[in-house]
């Protein structure tokens, strides 16, 4: 992997426990859980890019005196698409809980011929002027909804660095998205080789927006 491209399961830890789960389909019927492990892997991404910030000194009154403490100095902003990606974001935010947020609703309209577009209909967003950046999604197949989203959020200002996070990529999507923003840095639970003809990630997980909160009629 390039340095800047972080894979969490290369790293033996308890996240492999957690990605093994979010896989595994008889554990993904209770949904709860799907939820809470998506929500742990998003705490653990969040304690491995902090590693990466800037930090300034700070003074912290004690009731027996003053410590000096080091503390991040980002301007952190959440991004995340919907609504697959609430509870992932939400594992972020439980870490940097004064970040501010952005959300996007970007999904696959598909065609009869079987190819698919990606339709935006939402944003909401701060200025990202000069801030760091962390987009997060539970699934990189093609990498079109993030290279699409990506784009959308940068025309809200141009954020100092840009981190994107998921739980599951695939090796195209991922390529695919490193050629179009090449200062991105990356950060994956597990890596998979294969897409099927209709673009879903083998082995993956299937549907992470399904899994968390049901089912969904289809266009």
């Amino acid at each position: 992997m390039s340095k800047n491209t972080f894979v969490l399961n290369q790293h033996n830890s308890v996240a492999n426990t957690f990605i093994a789960e979010i896989r595994d389909q008889n554990i993904q019927k209770d949904r709860l859980r799907f939820r809470r492990n998506m929500e742990r892997l998003g705490e653990l991404f969040a304690y491995e890019i902090s590693k990466t910030l800037t930090y300034k000194e700070s003074l912290v009154e004690t009731p027996l005196g003053t410590a000096k403490e080091l503390v991040y100095d980002d301007k952190i902003v959440l991004a995340t698409i919907l609504r697959a990606g609430l509870p992932f974001h939400q594992g972020l935010l439980n870490y940097f809980d004064q970040a501010e947020n952005a959300f996007v609703s970007a999904y696959r309209k598909h065609h009869k011929d079987g190819t698919f577009e990606i339709e935006m209909e939402y944003q909401s967003c701060p200025n990202l002027e000069e801030t760091t950046l962390i987009l997060a999604d539970p699934m990189l197949a093609t990498g079109a909804s993030m290279h699409v989203t990506l784009d959308a959020l940068k025309r809200n200002g141009t954020p100092k660095t840009i981190h994107i996070v998921t739980a599951i990529s695939s090796i195209t999507g991922l390529d695919y998205v490193k050629r179009l923003h090449p200062n991105a840095h990356f950060w994956i639970g597990a890596l998979d080789e294969e897409l099927t003809a209709k673009s879903y990630i083998v082995p993956g997980l299937g549907d992470a927006g399904d899994l968390a909160y049901g089912s969904k009629l289809q266009e």
